[in-house]
């Protein structure tokens, strides 16, 4: 079990992909590795990344809006040039930054079963026609590699306009979530079947996995309903908590739980791992 490339975990006959969450196979990863992304690349591996848009239209893979937190630079990121990051260093490790123009020549070298999730964490008012140009000059001949994914209704659909070969997702949860608070599983069930059969027609929805739980335990399975309008679901972000002891007992029960589920694929900081955890518990 020692071997486990964290790529999937198959479970009564359905295969969930473990997706690297911000370029991380393991937490003790430097976040946004180009190391581990181009590995992933050679496997086959599903990865994530987050985007912000820069001053000049292009994107740097940054999760913050401000540089403080992740970088040696400082202020807003959609405020700073390509120009004006090129000195910057990543906090952790001293590593440059990674641009788009890097994932575009990245790309090109990837496996087939290969897939990186663009998260883009700007809505379509920062982003603007520039930054859309942009990503279509970068993946005009690019499509099975990548997916791009937003909570932006407006920022997918202008996707869907200008990149109509990308694959498409959506991440609805803080809206359902509100929805849920304010009015009920009801009032959830009905907003995510609009999503589904909306506009942006995307391939796959990123939903919160304690909020799947939730919802499933009150009678309502998020999952099964996606499945039945043809979308894949992705569960994010469970991370063990002690990578080498394995699932605690209550992560296991919430685990196995969501794996009864048939979720698409998980969002995880510990993929490997995570699929020897599971081995090692199935095995008893």
């Amino acid at each position: 079990m020692s071997d486990a490339c964290g790529l999937q975990i198959v479970f009564e006959g359905h295969a969930t992909l473990l997706k690297w969450h911000r370029l991380r196979r393991r937490m003790a990863d430097p976040l946004f590795s180009a190391e581990v992304m181009a590995e992933g690349f050679k496997t086959g591996a599903s990865m994530e990344l987050d985007l912000r848009v820069r001053a000049d239209g292009g994107f740097v893979v940054l999760h913050d809006e401000k540089l403080e937190g992740e970088t040696t630079g400082h202020g807003l990121v959609a405020k700073k040039s390509l120009a004006e990051l090129r000195g910057l260093r990543m906090k952790d490790g001293g590593r440059p930054l990674l641009y788009s123009e890097d994932l575009a020549a990245m790309l090109q070298s990837a496996h087939p079963d290969a897939l990186l999730q663009f998260d883009m964490k700007d809505d379509y008012e920062a982003i603007g026609e520039k930054g859309i140009a942009h990503l279509a000059e970068r993946l005009q001949q690019i499509s099975a590699s990548v997916i791009v994914s937003a909570s932006s209704l407006e920022l997918i659909l202008a996707v869907k306009e200008k990149l109509p070969h990308l694959r498409r997702g959506i991440d609805p949860t803080d809206k359902l979530g509100n929805i849920y608070r304010a009015e009920g599983w009801k009032a959830v069930e009905k907003e995510l079947l609009a999503d589904l059969r909306g506009p942006t027609e995307p391939e796959t929805v990123y939903l919160y996995w304690q909020m799947l739980l939730d919802a499933a335990k009150a009678g309502l399975d998020m999952i099964a309903l996606c499945h039945s309008e043809g979308k894949q679901v992705d569960a994010w972000t469970f991370t063990l908590n002690d990578p080498d002891s394995g699932f605690s007992d209550a992560e296991w029960t919430n685990f196995s739980a969501l794996m009864a589920l048939k979720p698409d694929q998980i969002t995880t900081d510990e993929a490997p791992a995570t699929e020897r955890a599971w081995l090692a518990r199935v095995a008893g």
